[in-house]
């Protein structure tokens, strides 16, 4: 099978935002109790993070982390976790039926995103609260002045503001399992109440609207739609979600980050519809603060009320990774619009890396094209051309057979291209024109590549992972491989 990429220096879609290699940790199973923290593990710092955890989460380079939820988030009072732990209330997370003891709040939270390099997307409850809260927790978390939140933030030790600038007004607010969840209407009003006292409090803050919770919603449209008409002018982004099965036909499956891209695009266009309608001139960006795939063994619902029960575990196997792959690249082809992505979730729960309560860690099918893309993906993503042969199945129609990106970097002088051959029958040739950037070499070639789609990562055997491939020869994809193609100009 043949197939030709061109690149042109003068035809570019958009800078890529650091923030599309975003994750998430939400108090959801054992994202943060037996995570991220763990007091009593043989790593743990002085604050009880795991050291092991926050050197494979550094390796993955996250520039932001969205946090507390989520679900959880629409029963959550940020106040829960501030301050003396051992004042600190224990309480039911009605979300998912476990105990939150608040060991871990803001206050340590925070802390932890200094320690991980990266920074914070705060989320403020607008499921049990509203206007009120969500203002004294940006009081607290970002003022300095002598005011009461303020002054609580210092009594509790941090002399200094947190800085957070980036903060989402709730979470899947129409979500039909959602706490308190809103209509429109009460959503809209709400959204513009909270982003008003809000940035009186801190203008310099940027605001995440709520979208449907997926696209699939009853009132998907109209939610956009409505709650934009309220808010269009004192908010930044839309939040889309987004979350996939990996139990089709496997065609199917390697077809659904075409179904994220027309998602995307069809947001934008009612984002835009509203900009018209509206007579603004300002442009709404999109924040895809949740994406994943849900793996293999996936169980949704805790067999008891506890604390970080065994919750949203799954496996992944290397088509997942093929598919995380592709859907990253779709992140990257729309980063005119989206300027934040966030990976769902980070440890644990629907996650790259994988702990065992007391010992080691491991890491799954998906963090390899993660981090590769989050690494090397850093730059001006490029409108390309692309010629090679296409498949439909029932479901889909038209689906080429390569799948990329491609991310230029001028300040490293080079052109990364990340590629997945579809095809589970054939290699595939590439033929790379690179125009106007003068004369170029292929320096690296990393491929990730098992003849098994359903091969997984386990803590004692790590069967998916990269390999570097010699440069030098013929550029070959070979079938349902992900691919990274580094040149030097």
């Amino acid at each position: 099978m043949k197939s030709k990429i061109i690149i042109n220096k003068n035809f570019t879609v958009g800078k890529i935002d650091d923030r599309l290699y975003g994750s998430f940790v939400e108090h959801i199973g054992r994202v943060v109790y037996n995570g991220i923290y763990d007091p009593e593990h043989e790593t743990a710092d002085d604050m009880g993070f795991r050291q092991d955890v926050l050197e494979a989460v550094k390796e993955l380079d996250i520039p932001i982390v969205r946090y507390p939820g989520g679900n959880y988030l629409s029963a959550y009072n940020w106040e829960d976790g501030i301050g003396d732990k051992a004042q600190r209330p224990t309480k039911l997370d009605l979300a998912w039926r476990s105990i939150e003891t608040n060991e871990v709040g803001i206050d340590e939270f925070q802390e932890w995103a200094k320690r991980a390099g990266t920074s914070v997307m705060m989320a403020v409850n607008m499921g049990t609260r509203g206007a009120d809260e969500a203002r004294e927790c940006v009081e607290y978390c970002n003022s300095d002045t002598p005011t009461y939140w303020a002054d609580k933030r210092r009594k509790n030790g941090f002399e200094k503001p947190f800085g957070i600038k980036t903060w989402c007004l709730g979470n899947e607010m129409g979500g039909l399992g959602q706490i308190c969840r809103k209509t429109p209407d009460e959503y809209g009003r709400l959204a513009v109440d909270c982003a008003k006292v809000m940035k009186l409090v801190d203008p310099s803050i940027e605001l995440i609207l709520c979208g449907s919770s997926h696209r699939g919603m009853p009132r998907f449209g109209e939610w956009e739609l409505t709650v934009l008409n309220y808010a269009y002018e004192l908010v930044d982004y839309l939040s889309i979600h987004q979350y996939y099965g990996s139990d089709d036909n496997i065609a199917d499956f390697f077809a659904k980050p075409c179904d994220m891209d027309d998602y995307i695009k069809s947001v934008l266009a009612m984002c835009d519809s509203i900009k018209a309608y509206k007579k603004s001139g300002k442009r709404i960006m999109l924040s895809f603060d949740e994406w994943n795939i849900f793996g293999k063994g996936l169980v949704a619902e805790p067999k008891a009320v506890e604390k970080a029960p065994h919750l949203f575990e799954c496996e992944y196997t290397f088509a997942d990774a093929l598919v995380i792959g592709m859907m990253m690249m779709t992140l990257q082809n729309n980063c005119d619009r989206v300027k934040i992505a966030c990976l769902a979730q980070l440890v644990n729960a629907i996650a790259p890396i994988m702990t065992e309560n007391g010992g080691g860690l491991w890491r799954q099918t998906i963090f390899y094209p993660f981090k590769l893309m989050s690494k090397n993906g850093r730059g001006e993503a490029m409108k390309t051309a692309i010629y090679c042969d296409t498949y439909s199945t029932s479901k889909h129609s038209d689906i080429p057979y390569l799948a990329s990106s491609v991310i230029h970097n001028d300040q490293k002088r080079e052109i990364v291209i990340f590629a997945v051959n579809r095809s589970l029958d054939e290699d595939m040739e590439l033929d790379a024109t690179i125009e106007d950037f003068g004369e170029y070499r292929l320096v690296e070639h990393i491929r990730i590549y098992s003849d098994d789609l359903n091969a997984t990562n386990s803590i004692n055997d790590e069967k998916i992972h990269p390999e570097a491939v010699d440069p030098n020869r013929a550029t070959v994809l070979k079938k349902h491989s992900w691919n990274m193609l580094r040149y030097k100009y």
